[in-house]
């Protein structure tokens, strides 16, 4: 299992809520969002667990995790690489998360792993055009490279790139990457026990 993220640092990360958040609101529910996000990796049955890290590891970083600092400059030669470092670090299939998606459970990552014992990749469109979870049997970074990234176009073309190489293709369920508030609001209303939707109702932002 790979997560990819950023250091949930001021001014870095969820740009997009500012506002009505500050720039300090919107880092610390990042912060919670990486931290669910972990917390629930940590609990999926995985030979290895990878963080490909934009910054520095703080206190939100659980044990049993390998930090890769990300290479590259364009989110698709970041992934690429990500996905690229973790299959040399351990030569397994690699399922790959994003931070966005606190709300995904434990079951869902272990089905997603489950099915490239059958398939050569694994996708899980997101509800604004692009992905939260990609598995590969390998690494390829053809796959990846030049894929347009952040567009809702971006699931499309990366969906069919897959399909274009040839591989057999498992899709996971839909899921609400948190983009602006009334995802943030949404995600918190599915995942009301988390740290995520606490962050976000301390803010008197309501769940």
């Amino acid at each position: 299992m790979v997560v990819i993220a950023k250091e949930p640092a001021p001014g870095r990360v969820k740009t997009r809520l500012v506002p009505p958040l500050t720039p300090g609101e919107a880092a610390a529910l990042a912060g919670a969002a990486l931290e669910d996000t972990l917390r629930t990796v940590a609990q999926v049955p995985a030979a290895g667990r990878v963080l490909a890290l934009d910054g520095a590891p703080g206190a939100w970083l659980p044990e049993g995790f390998t930090v890769l600092p990300q290479r590259g400059d364009g989110l698709d030669e970041r992934l690429a690489a990500a996905f690229e470092d973790a299959h040399r670090l351990l030569p397994a299939p690699i399922v790959l998360i994003g931070m966005d998606t606190p709300q995904v459970a434990a079951g869902l990552l272990a089905d997603a792993l489950s099915l490239l014992a059958g398939h050569d990749a694994v996708f899980g469109p997101a509800a604004d055009g692009g992905f939260w979870l990609l598995g590969l049997r390998a690494p390829d970074p053809a796959l990846l490279l030049g894929v347009p990234m952040s567009a809702p176009i971006t699931g499309e073309v990366q969906l069919r790139r897959l399909k274009e190489a040839g591989m057999s293709v498992a899709l996971m369920p839909c899921l609400t990457d948190v983009d602006t508030m009334a995802d943030a609001v949404e995600v918190a209303a599915l995942a009301p026990a988390s740290r995520y939707a606490a962050t976000l109702a301390g803010m008197g932002v309501p769940r």
